[in-house]
């Protein structure tokens, strides 16, 4: 065996070592998680609701999502699928409560990944505090591990708030 064949194996071992290493920790992970984040903006509760609801514009301020295609209304509540280059998550709103609360549950069994996302709008002096609350689970392991520890369960909220502070020309620093 030469040189570079042992350093290709060592290589190869390794990476096939710290894998295995990320599926067991994973696998000893919940499959649930709850993340909350919150930001303060300078609109008005109804401004922020017109925002969340508005599916046609969310592809210009969402910079993730490359489109969304509206579903049929669900017991009356809307329901539509986000186009990311991730792919397609359909979601369904389940609690719709104008403008102050709504939540969306994504609606496909078969993702990798489920749960539901809680919009709570308030309103403060000079504006209004939007906090959402992801109760969601991560079913492989080792996208569990990778969720858990190198993306955040909370990264895909604080994108989704700063996303909604550039719409309105307001940087936000959202808050735990």
């Amino acid at each position: 065996m030469g040189r570079s064949m042992k350093w290709v194996l060592i290589a190869v071992g390794t990476l096939v070592l710290l894998i295995a290493s990320m599926w067991i920790i994973g696998a000893r992970l919940p499959k649930g998680h709850v993340a909350t984040r919150s930001a303060h903006y300078r609109q008005p509760p109804e401004a922020v609701w017109a925002a969340l609801v508005t599916l046609e514009d969310m592809p210009r301020w969402r910079n993730e999502l490359k489109s969304i295609e509206r579903r049929p209304d669900v017991d009356g509540k809307p329901s539509w699928v986000e186009i990311s280059s991730q792919g397609a998550m359909p979601i369904v709103v389940i609690e719709w409560d104008p403008p102050r609360r709504m939540v969306g549950k994504i609606d496909d069994p078969q993702l990798p990944f489920g749960g539901t996302w809680t919009y709570e709008i308030t309103p403060i002096d000079g504006g209004s505090t939007l906090r959402i609350t992801e109760r969601g689970e991560v079913y492989p392991a080792l996208f569990r591990f990778l969720s858990r520890f190198v993306f955040g369960h909370a990264g895909t909220i604080e994108t989704y708030l700063k996303n909604l502070g550039s719409k309105f020309g307001e940087p936000v620093t959202p808050q735990p």
